[in-house]
């Protein structure tokens, strides 16, 4: 949205309250102190930086990593004022580099559209770096400031004439605070292609030091392109975008859509430049609009017959990859970590905006309408068969006096929070981890052969398939639309396959289907990964188990030495592995080791998920070149 310059003084900043409690408690201001909170640092500052793109007054961002971590982001905006400020008697710049909640987005004179974490930005950032310079370029003067650990080391000082306006951040992350200060590339490229991509027109570049990387992202077609860019790796069924923009009250509401032959919706709502995760109102306004529209088309020109019922929204929106970006002057964020919109207005604006030029859409393209209804209308024919199967297992379950799967071996405890569930592959680790387990809190659920790539199949043959259906039942919370996550029977789903290619590719199966179907038990914390060991070293009387070549070379050189005589045995399978020894390096609460699954980036999981579980070969074959360094284990 094209926004008027607007004035951007000290008078514009305000004050609200002090800093002192950001070094205590980092996390309640950048979520954590691991990666993420790292890499949300550089966020916050771009932030800032792309608020001035919107308020049309910085068309070029840059960001560059230094080797030792350090990083620094330069724009062209009109820079921070540097006069002193009324209420703190400091410049305006260490005014909003110490006090929290001091930024121009507080007034609406100077910023009409932010983002950013209101206003607390780089004072965070300042807080929790182990050093900070800032320079700015205003008024044909250039001036420069240092701090450590957010404490002012010299005055705002002028060091020399300027040419044009803009700031400049660079800091080193104080590794007092954080777990690690190294930037991962990849993480950093993600989101500023994403800033690029709900930001047309403006340039952001980065730069890696550490290894040479770069990259430049303009997009002229802004979210139309970031569709095209998700779809890359998919089949649309049509040719041209959806797309619309529009502004109402105030309020600008952009949105691209295309629909591909994939079995799963890819949704992605932004506000203010914010991915809000858990939707909102705006959200809700769209995915209304979209059921009504297509229906009422299918009505109007007798697609649906009379007395057939409507496609739901579930059916409508299979296949479909949309962008739903809206900017508005005041957002409400509900919650600490501001993924959900809460202003109510906006439902009815998107919706309006939406109904309106979807219809035309519609009408104007009846070939592409033809398509996409008719993919709707499969998957409401899959979602029906589903249902008579899931309706068919009730019965019959209620019949036979069933209700769990025969395989799965029951913990006694009823007391979900304290029960976990292993999936083991196959049956010879299944008997072990039976005879090995807790029997009050675990339980074990063996799964057959491979598991179906729901990456390639519809509903009815997800629920068809014995081992997910043996899942689903065992879970006893539905999938889809139906979950519900009260009915969970374990806290903890944890994933225990072979350190080999098929257990790691039964993993990644797993993995596929609780994102799709189950996504709500990665996002609560509920999937787990167990840890088993590679090797066993004995050595003498001593016995070691290790979990990484990393861990080997470090045990044979501080603890067995590479001269002395031992043993190395290498696990390829948990059937390798007695009862106890199962129960003592993988399965004890204790003492074992497990990676919890989480979502950093949805965006980033649904293209990842895309890339190794799709249909096409290529970008698999790519994305397993990029990344072979990261492999573990590879069976040749």
């Amino acid at each position: 949205m094209a926004e008027e310059k607007r004035s951007y003084g000290a008078e514009q900043i305000q004050v609200l309250e002090g800093l002192e409690p950001v070094r205590k408690r980092p996390g309640m201001y950048i979520g954590s102190t691991g990666p993420r909170g790292l890499h949300h640092l550089v966020y916050e500052i771009v932030d800032n930086s792309v608020d001035e793109a919107l308020a049309g007054v910085c068309d070029t961002i840059s960001v560059e990593i230094f080797k030792d971590n350090s990083v620094r982001v330069t724009d062209n905006g009109s820079g921070i004022p540097v006069e002193k400020h009324p209420k703190t008697g400091k410049s305006t710049v260490e005014t909003v580099l110490t006090v929290l909640h001091a930024g121009g987005k507080f007034n609406s004179d100077a910023y009409k559209v932010s983002g950013g974490l209101h206003g607390v930005g780089l004072s965070v950032v300042n807080a929790l770096s182990e050093w900070l310079t800032v320079e700015v370029k205003r008024g044909g003067k250039k001036y420069r400031q240092e701090y450590k650990r957010g404490v002012p080391q010299t005055e705002l000082v002028e060091i020399g004439d300027a040419r044009g306006t803009g700031t400049t951040i660079e800091f080193l992350p104080d590794n007092t605070i954080f777990e690690e200060i190294e930037f991962d590339y990849g993480t950093l490229q993600h989101r500023l292609r994403e800033m690029a991509f709900l930001n047309k027109g403006i340039n952001i570049n980065i730069s890696d030091d550490r290894g040479g990387a770069n990259d430049k992202f303009h997009f002229d077609g802004g979210i139309k392109e970031f569709v095209e860019y998700l779809n890359k790796k998919k089949n649309p069924i049509h040719n041209r975008i959806i797309y619309y923009e529009g502004i109402k009250d105030g309020n600008s509401v952009e949105l691209a859509i295309q629909y591909t032959d994939a079995y799963s919706e890819s949704i992605y709502s932004f506000a203010n430049n914010i991915n809000t995760h858990e939707g909102g109102s705006h959200l809700s306004g769209f995915k209304s609009a979209v059921t009504r529209v297509f229906n009422d088309y299918s009505r109007k020109n007798n697609i649906i017959k009379e007395k057939e019922d409507n496609l739901t929204g579930e059916d409508i929106r299979e296949g479909m990859t949309a962008i739903l970006s809206v900017k508005l002057p005041d957002p409400q964020f509900e919650g600490q970590t501001k993924t959900k919109l809460g202003n109510s207005e906006m439902r009815g604006i998107v919706e309006s905006l939406v109904n309106d030029s979807l219809t035309a859409f519609l009408e104007e393209n009846p070939k592409e309408a033809k398509v996409i209804i008719d993919k709707a209308q499969k998957s409401a024919k899959a979602r029906e068969a589903a249902r008579k199967a899931r309706e068919l297992t009730r019965r019959k379950n209620v019949l036979e006096g069933l209700s769990l799967p025969g395989k799965l071996s029951d913990c006694s405890e009823k007391d979900a929070d304290k029960c976990e569930v292993f999936l083991v592959e196959g049956d010879s680790a299944g008997g072990s981890a039976k005879q090995g387990r807790d029997r009050k809190i675990q339980a074990i659920l063996p799964l057959k052969g491979k598991i179906l790539n729901v990456e390639k199949a519809r509903i009815d043959k997800i629920l068809n398939f014995a081992e997910i259906g043996a899942m689903i039942t065992a879970f006893g919370c539905g999938i889809g639309q139906e979950f519900d996550q009260s009915k969970l029977r374990y806290g903890k789903i944890i994933i225990m396959t072979d350190a080999d290619v098929d257990g790691a590719h039964i993993r990644t199966l797993l993995l596929t289907f609780f994102y799709r179907y189950m996504k709500p038990l990665i996002e609560n914390g509920n999937i787990y990964i167990a840890q088993p060991p590679l090797y066993k070293v004995k050595s003498g009387k001593s016995e070691y188990y290790v979990y990484s070549d990393k861990e080997l070379d470090k045990l044979l050189d501080e603890k067995v030495g590479r001269d002395s005589k031992y043993t190395l045995q290498r696990y390829k399978g948990l059937g390798e592995m007695n009862p106890d020894q199962l129960w003592d390096t993988t399965m004890n609460p204790e003492t074992r080791t497990m990676l919890r699954v989480e979502i950093a980036d949805a965006l980033e999981a649904d293209e990842v998920f895309t890339t190794l579980m799709g249909d096409k070969v290529e970008p698999r074959r790519e994305f397993i070149e990029q990344n072979a360094q990261y492999v573990q284990n590879l069976d040749i």
